[in-house]
């Protein structure tokens, strides 16, 4: 069975799997396709993974414009993170607001980021692995993203402003108030 929570922007979700532990550790069901339908979640279609070497480590802000939107379910394996999913929702009442939240391989809680919101994460630990289910594929031409420290979007992020370790490519990111232009 999974819990599932609304955050601040109740279209992002945390789901948080019941652990059977016993002296070995634990089992969890992370998903369940009957469960998820009752969730309203999307069927997802492809699982990426990725290991973070260092504390620090920021990928983010991204997403995909129409007619490519993804929807994403956000696990850690190992490590920790700090999650932030970003709405761009044309005309939605929070448009340009966030929520955030820690995510453990310890606890098995998970963030729901639903298709029209940016997401990105900083990693809290050395060597975390993070998996994502995401519910279309990648398309080259319908990726975007927004500078992870934009002032407009006021994330407190969990690490100084020279703390963060980015790709060339996140680095060069716009800022909010261009991505639609």
């Amino acid at each position: 069975m999974i819990a599932i929570q609304e955050l601040a922007i109740p279209e992002v979700k945390i789901l948080t799997p019941k652990l059977h532990r016993d002296d070995r550790g634990y089992l969890a069901e992370v998903a369940q396709e009957k469960q998820m339908q009752e969730f309203g979640l999307p069927t997802f279609v492809q699982e990426n993974q990725s290991l973070s070497y260092r504390k620090g480590t920021l990928r983010g802000l991204h997403a995909q414009k129409a007619p490519h939107e993804q929807a994403k379910l956000v696990r850690v394996l190992c490590g920790k993170i700090f999650d932030v999913a970003v709405d761009i929702r044309s005309g939605s009442p929070t448009y340009g607001k966030h929520v955030s939240a820690t995510l453990s391989a310890d606890d098995v809680t998970q963030m729901f980021v639903p298709a029209g919101f940016l997401h990105g994460f900083c990693t809290l630990e050395d060597k975390t692995v993070v998996l994502y289910k995401i519910s279309g594929f990648y398309a080259q031409a319908s990726e975007i993203g927004v500078i992870w420290d934009d002032p407009d979007l006021n994330i407190a992020w969990p690490i100084g402003k020279g703390g963060a370790i980015l790709s060339a490519k996140d680095a060069g990111l716009p800022r909010f108030k261009d991505l639609h232009k």
